[in-house]
C-alpha cells in the first residue's frame, strides 16, 4: 500500500490557491476573519494591494456569503473565504440560493490537517461535503490536488483547504508578486457546466421549430435574458415576463399577466413556451400544471430548471413560420392589459395613504435605463411586478433578486455586492469610476432587518452608491394574503405571521452611520428618491398592513371582466 501524498505548508498552499482563484477568473473576494484562513487571506491581501483582486472583509460569514453573490451576479465573479467550524455553515443560505440559481461563486473553507480530524481539535468539524449533495466538495491537501479542480462559470465550487502550522509567514508576501505563476494555464472552465448550451451532433446545432396553431404563451422567469423576448415578438404571442426576467422589454410583453390568468384568456391557452425560472406567481404555476396546456421547457441554469410532470424539454426554440401567428390572439392580450393597467392605477391613485404598490411604481420609475433594481423576496417583488411597465427595447433596466430559493435573508449584502460587481476596478482592487447608473434595492421591513450586518462596514471597505428603499409595515405583510390570513385566522396572526417588530429603522441606520430618509406620501416618496446623496443610504417609506388583503382583492376583482373599464 502506498504512503499518502504529503500536505504542502499552508504557504505554498496560499499561494496555490491565489494563482487557482486567478485562473478561474475570480475579480473580487471577501474574507471572513479567522486564525485557520490566515495564510489565505493574508496572500490575498497582498495580492489585492498589488494589484490583482478586489478584497473585501466582512465580519459576518453570512452577510459575507451573500456579498459575494451578489458581486458574482452583475458580471464579476466573486470567492468567499472563512475560517473553520460554525463559519463554514453560515455560508450555507448563500450557497444553496447560489446553487439553485446557476450563480457560479467560489467557496472557501480552512480546515484542520486530516490528520486532526476525528480526534476533538478545537473548531474541528466535517466541513468536506457541508453543504450536501447539490454540489462538489473539493478536500485539498497539495497543490496537485487543487490545480485539477475545474471551475465552470456557472457553477459553485467548494474548496476545503487543509492548513497545517505553521499559519503565519515568516516575512510578509511582496507585493509584486505576479498573480498567476509562469507555467500556469489561465482557464479553470473545463469539466460539466449548468449552462445552457444548445446540443449539437456532427457540428451541426439542435433547434426547436415552431409553428402556428395553439393558443400560446411565453413565460420568462428569473434570468430568462433576450430569447423570450425575441421569440414572443418573432411569432407575435403575448411575452409573461417577471421583474427579474430580463426579457421585459418590447410590446409583447405585458404588465398585468398575473391577473390576465385568472381571465377568459388565461382559460383559452392551450400552448406555452417557458424561459428561465418562474417563481413568482401562483397563477403561473396553475398554468404549468394544467392537463390541457402543452408545456415546452427551455433548459435553465441552476440545479432545478422547471420541469412540471408532463411537460417537454426543448432547446433554442425559434419561430419556424413566414408570418406571425394570428394577431388577433395577442391584441385581445394587449388591450386587456392595458385597460386593466389603467383601472389598477384608478384605484391605487384613489388610495388615502401610500401603498406598497405606490413604493414599488415610484423606485422603479426612479431607475434609469441600464439601472440597477435589487428587489427583496416575499411583497416588494410581486409588487413590483404589477407596477413594473415595460419598457423600450434597448432601455431595460437590471432586475435582480435572489429568485433561487426566494428567501429573504441575506438581501441588503447581496444588494451591496450587486453595486459594487458594476464598478471597474482600480490597481490596487479599489474601485474606480462606476460605469453604470444608479443602483437601488427594494425590500420590506423584515427583509432589511434580516440582514442588519450587512451595514458593519470598516473604514477601508469598498461602498457602492446604493438607495436601500424599504417597504415598512412593521411586519409580514406577504401572510395577511395567503390563507393564514383569512378572518378565520385572526386569533393567531398577529403572533404567529404578522410579527411586529416596533424596531425604529432610522436608530439602527445611525448606528452604522448610514444617511436614512423616513417618508410618508408619494411626493415625499418621489422627492426623495429624485435626490440621492451617494454612497449608501435607506429611504424608509411608512405603510399599513391594515386593509391590505382587501385592497388586492379589489385589484383582482378587476380582472373578472377583461378589457372593459
Amino acid at each position: 500500500m502506498n504512503a499518502p501524498t504529503p500536505a504542502d505548508s499552508a504557504a505554498d498552499l496560499a499561494d496555490a490557491l491565489v494563482a487557482w482563484l486567478a485562473r478561474a477568473g475570480v475579480t473580487d473576494v471577501v474574507v471572513a476573519p479567522g486564525s485557520r484562513n490566515a495564510p489565505l487571506s493574508m496572500a490575498l491581501w497582498a495580492t489585492a494591494r498589488g494589484g490583482g483582486v478586489r478584497l473585501h472583509t466582512r465580519i459576518d460569514e453570512r452577510t459575507a456569503g451573500f456579498l459575494a453573490l451578489g458581486l458574482t451576479k452583475t458580471g464579476s465573479r466573486a470567492a468567499v473565504l472563512t475560517t473553520s467550524g460554525t463559519a463554514v455553515a453560515n455560508l450555507h443560505p448563500a450557497v444553496l440560493e447560489a446553487v439553485h440559481a446557476g450563480v457560479g461563486m467560489i467557496v472557501v473553507s480552512a480546515d484542520r490537517p486530516a490528520r486532526l480530524r476525528g480526534t476533538g481539535a478545537n473548531q474541528t468539524t466535517d466541513q468536506v461535503g457541508i453543504f450536501g449533495p447539490l454540489l462538489t466538495s473539493y478536500d485539498v491537501a497539495t497543490i496537485a490536488t487543487l490545480d485539477a479542480v475545474p471551475a465552470p462559470p456557472h457553477d459553485v465550487v467548494h474548496l476545503n483547504l487543509q492548513l497545517d502550522a505553521p499559519l503565519v509567514p515568516d516575512a510578509p508576501r511582496p507585493l509584486d508578486t505576479p498573480l498567476v505563476p509562469r507555467g500556469y494555464s489561465t482557464n479553470l472552465s473545463s469539466g460539466s457546466s449548468s449552462a445552457v448550451r444548445e446540443e449539437r451532433a456532427d457540428g451541426v446545432s439542435r433547434r426547436t421549430d415552431l409553428h402556428r396553431g395553439p393558443r400560446t404563451v411565453v413565460v420568462a422567469g428569473d434570468d430568462s435574458g433576450p430569447p423570450a423576448r425575441l421569440l414572443a415578438e418573432a411569432a407575435g404571442w403575448p411575452l409573461l415576463a417577471e421583474p427579474t426576467s430580463g426579457s421585459r422589454t418590447g410590446e409583447n410583453a405585458l404588465r398585468t399577466y398575473r391577473l390576465l390568468l385568472g381571465t377568459d384568456l388565461g382559460d383559452r391557452i392551450e400552448r406555452v413556451v417557458v424561459f428561465g425560472r418562474p417563481t413568482l406567481s401562483r397563477p403561473v404555476t396553475r398554468l404549468l400544471e394544467r392537463p390541457d396546456v402543452e408545456v415546452l421547457v427551455v433548459a435553465a441554469r441552476g440545479i432545478w430548471p422547471p420541469k412540471p410532470a408532463g411537460s417537454t424539454p426543448i432547446t433554442a426554440p425559434r419561430w419556424a413560420e413566414d408570418d406571425r401567428d394570428d394577431d388577433a390572439w395577442f391584441d385581445a392580450w394587449r388591450e386587456a392589459d392595458r385597460a386593466l393597467g389603467r383601472q389598477i392605477d384608478q384605484l391605487l391613485a384613489e388610495q388615502p395613504t401610500l401603498t406598497p404598490y405606490d413604493v414599488a411604481g415610484a423606485t422603479f420609475r426612479a431607475l434609469p435605463a441600464e439601472g440597477l433594481l435589487v428587489v427583496g423576496a416575499s411583497s416588494p417583488v410581486r409588487d413590483l411586478d404589477l407596477m413594473e411597465r415595460p419598457a423600450p427595447v434597448g432601455t431595460r433596466r437590471k432586475v435582480i433578486a435572489n429568485r433561487g430559493l426566494a428567501g429573504i435573508d441575506g438581501t441588503i449584502s447581496t444588494a451591496i455586492g450587486a453595486a459594487l460587481g458594476r464598478q471597474s476596478v482600480g490597481r490596487g482592487g479599489r474601485s474606480a469610476t462606476v460605469s453604470r447608473p444608479r443602483n437601488l434595492a427594494l425590500m420590506g421591513d423584515l427583509t432589511f432587518l434580516h440582514d442588519q450586518t450587512a451595514f458593519v462596514l470598516g473604514p477601508d471597505e469598498p461602498r457602492p452608491d446604493l438607495t436601500i428603499v424599504v417597504a415598512n409595515d412593521d411586519g409580514g405583510a406577504i401572510f395577511s394574503m395567503l390563507e393564514q390570513g383569512a378572518p378565520a385566522h385572526a386569533e393567531s396572526f398577529e403572533r404567529l405571521f404578522g410579527t411586529p417588530h416596533g424596531m425604529d429603522l432610522g436608530s439602527l441606520c445611525a448606528a452604522a452611520r448610514i444617511p436614512h430618509l423616513r417618508v410618508t406620501s408619494r411626493p415625499e416618496l418621489e422627492q426623495a428618491l429624485a435626490s440621492p446623496n451617494g454612497g449608501i443610504e435607506v429611504i424608509e417609506a411608512m405603510i399599513s398592513r391594515v386593509g391590505r388583503r382587501d385592497l388586492d382583492a379589489q385589484i383582482r376583482a378587476l380582472a373578472t371582466t377583461p378589457g372593459s373599464e
